[in-house]
């Protein structure tokens, strides 16, 4: 919070014109701690409200703040749809691994044998790998940071906050009191190599396959046409006389 704070004052963002979204979890609560226009959603639907807000006023800087669970679990549908549309927006997911609010149940990102009030025999399942995941649906930009790096934060946050399309970033975010895995990240999490390219798709994929060590820093960045802009741009050809579809195809490249 404390770097999303510093990431509005470098840009000099007016708060009438930003609007953070959340759903359920202890990440929810954030839009009451920042002084912009504020949406705290439903479980799981954070990404359909962004989507409403950014395309009913384009000029808004939209940001989605959500958890594990409510990306991951009730809200998994709604995350390679809007990566795949490219709507305008930055989505931040503060990953701690356990159901923090309701008093540490698994979560889709649980570790194989991670023993929970929901699994006291250890958790049965692989856990979700959000960097991944984003890579093979197609987001443009797809980062993670370790909320005990500031200065890794402090870079990533704002480049995130500037790319033009949908932004993702896996947020590892301990949870002191159910599952505090501080040290443990502390000693595994490690900067993505120098030589790391951020338009090598497949190196992305590979280093974000890594779990020892588990990288951070930008896997991936690519700029292409968002949704808000090609809907812009069907409003205004659709007012030019002799409009078919077929041009609208050859336009979109279909």
């Amino acid at each position: 919070m404390a770097y999303l704070y510093k990431t509005f004052e470098e840009f000099q963002v007016p708060p009438h014109e930003t609007v953070v979204v959340s759903g359920i979890g202890c990440a929810a609560r954030i839009p009451a701690f920042i002084n912009t226009y504020g949406f705290h959603g439903v479980h799981g639907r954070i990404l359909p409200i962004a989507m409403g807000i950014k395309l009913s006023n384009p000029k808004l800087k939209v940001i989605g703040i959500g958890g594990d669970g409510d990306a991951f679990a009730i809200g998994m549908g709604h995350f390679p749809h809007a990566i795949r549309r490219n709507l305008d927006m930055l989505y931040i997911v503060l990953d701690n691994s356990v159901y923090g609010l309701t008093k540490g149940q698994s979560s889709p990102t649980s570790p194989m044998g991670h023993i929970t009030k929901t699994n006291p025999y250890g958790v049965d399942g692989d856990p979700i790998d959000p960097v991944t995941l984003a890579l093979a649906a197609g987001a443009g930009f797809v980062a993670r940071l370790f909320t005990g790096d500031m200065p890794a934060m402090r870079k990533i946050l704002p480049l995130a906050f500037q790319h033009k399309g949908f932004a993702f970033v896996h947020a590892l975010s301990p949870c002191s009191t159910f599952y505090d895995t501080y040290d443990t990240y502390q000693e595994i999490v490690k900067p993505l190599p120098e030589n790391h390219n951020p338009s090598d798709w497949q190196q992305a994929i590979a280093y974000g396959r890594s779990q020892e060590p588990l990288y951070c820093g930008i896997f991936y960045k690519e700029e292409k046409p968002t949704l808000d802009s090609r809907y812009q741009e069907l409003i205004a050809e659709k007012q030019q006389p002799g409009l078919t579809i077929k041009g609208l195809a050859k336009r979109w490249g279909r």
